[in-house]
C-alpha cells in the first residue's frame, strides 16, 4: 500500500471570533488526487492555506511525509515544506519569460541541470517553444501549464490547486481538466485540488472531501458520494435528487407513493420510523404507458437531456431524466413515469443515512 503523504488531524482555524475550520481531518496517500469539494466560504480554500503554510492553526496538527510541519507550538514555514502551489489566476510574473518563471523555484540548481529541468517541463507540458514568450503573449490554458511546470520544477511532496480552472471558459476548462490530470498522473504527483465545481471534482479526482461549515461531511469516492450520500447537505450538493417520504411495513418492504420500492429483512428494524428514500432523476424512467402520472412543474433544457421537476399527486416532486430528441411535454401536462432503482438510500426524519441497500 502506498505510504500516507499528507495527514490533517482534527485541524482548528478562526478569523478572529469566527471559527472557519472546525476538527478537520483527513489523509492522502502517495500519487492520489484528492479534491475539497464545497460551497463558498465552506473553509475548503482556508484549509488549503493552512496545509501550504499561509495560515497557522489553533489546534490539531499537519502532518507531511511523517514531518510535523503545522501545530499550535511547531510551525514550519511555507518555503521549507516542500509543498507546491498553483494559485487560481496562476500568479505568473509578467515581467519573466516562461523560462524564468519556471526556473523561478530552483535558482539555486547550477545553470546546466537547471537549464535541463526547464527544457524537461516545458516539453511535458507541450510548450517546448514557448521558453522565451512572456505570460501576456500566451492563452489561458497555457499559462496554466506554466504555472504547473513552475510548480512542479523543486520536485514538491505535494501539489495544491486551488479553484484552477475558475478563469478559463467552459470549452477550455474541459480540455485542461483532461490535460491536467493527465499531467499529473505522468509527474505521480500527490495532489489536493479545491473546487466548487462538482464535474471538476468527479473528473479530476480519485477521492473526495465534502465539506460544509468549517468541517469534512463526508469522504470518499465520486460513485460514494453521489449514490451514498451521508446527509442531505451531501445528497442535495451532489447533483439533482429528491426525497420521497417513504415507511417500512413489518414486513420489511420499503412503501412509498411510487409504489414498493424494495424489500429485504436489513430494513426491517425500520419499521414504524418515519424515513425517505433518496431519488436521482436517473431513478426515474419516461413511460407514457405506466399507470403512475405525474404533473410536469419545470423543464430544464441540459443539451444532451431535459430535467423535469414533477410533482406527485400527494405534492411531492421528483425529477427525471430524458434524451433532449424526445418530443418536450409542456408545463402543466402530465406524463406517465416508473421507478427503475438499483438501491435504495434510506434516510431519517431529519434526513441522515440510516440505511444503504
Amino acid at each position: 500500500m502506498a505510504r500516507v503523504v499528507l495527514e490533517v488531524h482534527d485541524v482548528q482555524h478562526s478569523y478572529g471570533a469566527q471559527k472557519v475550520l472546525q476538527a478537520v481531518s483527513l489523509s492522502i496517500r502517495e500519487g492520489k488526487i484528492a479534491c475539497l469539494l464545497g460551497a463558498s466560504g465552506c473553509g475548503k480554500t482556508t484549509l488549503l492555506r493552512c496545509i501550504a503554510g499561509f495560515e497557522e492553526i489553533s489546534d490539531g496538527s499537519i502532518v507531511l511525509n511523517q514531518r510535523l510541519v503545522s501545530s499550535p507550538d511547531h510551525f514550519v514555514p511555507p518555503e521549507k515544506r516542500r509543498i507546491g502551489v498553483l494559485f487560481q489566476d496562476y500568479a505568473l510574473f509578467p515581467h519573466m519569460t516562461v523560462g524564468q518563471n519556471i526556473a523561478f523555484g530552483i535558482r539555486h540548481l547550477p545553470q546546466q541541470e537547471r537549464q535541463a529541468k526547464i527544457r524537461h517541463l516545458l516539453h511535458s507540458v507541450d510548450l517546448d517553444a514557448y521558453e522565451n514568450r512572456y505570460p501576456s503573449e500566451l492563452s489561458g490554458g497555457q499559462q496554466q501549464r506554466v504555472a504547473l511546470a513552475r510548480a512542479l520544477a523543486p520536485e514538491p511532496e505535494l501539489l495544491l490547486l486551488d479553484e484552477p480552472f475558475s478563469n478559463l471558459d467552459q470549452t477550455l476548462r474541459e480540455r485542461m481538466k483532461h490535460e491536467l490530470k493527465v499531467l499529473l498522473e505522468f509527474f505521480g504527483v500527490t495532489a489536493l485540488i479545491v473546487t466548487h465545481n462538482q464535474d471538476e471534482a468527479f473528473d479530476m479526482a480519485d477521492e473526495i472531501g465534502v465539506m460544509a461549515d468549517g468541517r469534512i461531511v463526508q469522504w470518499g469516492s465520486a460513485y460514494d458520494l453521489y449514490h451514498r450520500p451521508q446527509n442531505r447537505a451531501v445528497a442535495e450538493f451532489l447533483g439533482t435528487g429528491a426525497f420521497l417520504p417513504a415507511e417500512i411495513t413489518p414486513e420489511g418492504c420499503l412503501e412509498s407513493e411510487l409504489g414498493e420500492l424494495v424489500c429485504t429483512d436489513d430494513i426491517k428494524p425500520l419499521v414504524g420510523r418515519k424515513v425517505a428514500v433518496l431519488l436521482r432523476p436517473d431513478d426515474i424512467v419516461h413511460d407514457d404507458a405506466a399507470p403512475m402520472r405525474a404533473l410536469v412543474k419545470r423543464v430544464a433544457f441540459r443539451g444532451m437531456y431535459r430535467i423535469y421537476y414533477l410533482e406527485l399527486p400527494s405534492g411531492s416532486e421528483i425529477h427525471c431524466f430524458t434524451s433532449s430528441h424526445h418530443e418536450q411535454h409542456e408545463v402543466g401536462s402530465r406524463i406517465g413515469i416508473r421507478l427503475d432503482l438499483k438501491h435504495a438510500v434510506i434516510l431519517d426524519r431529519d434526513l441522515a443515512l440510516v440505511e444503504e441497500i
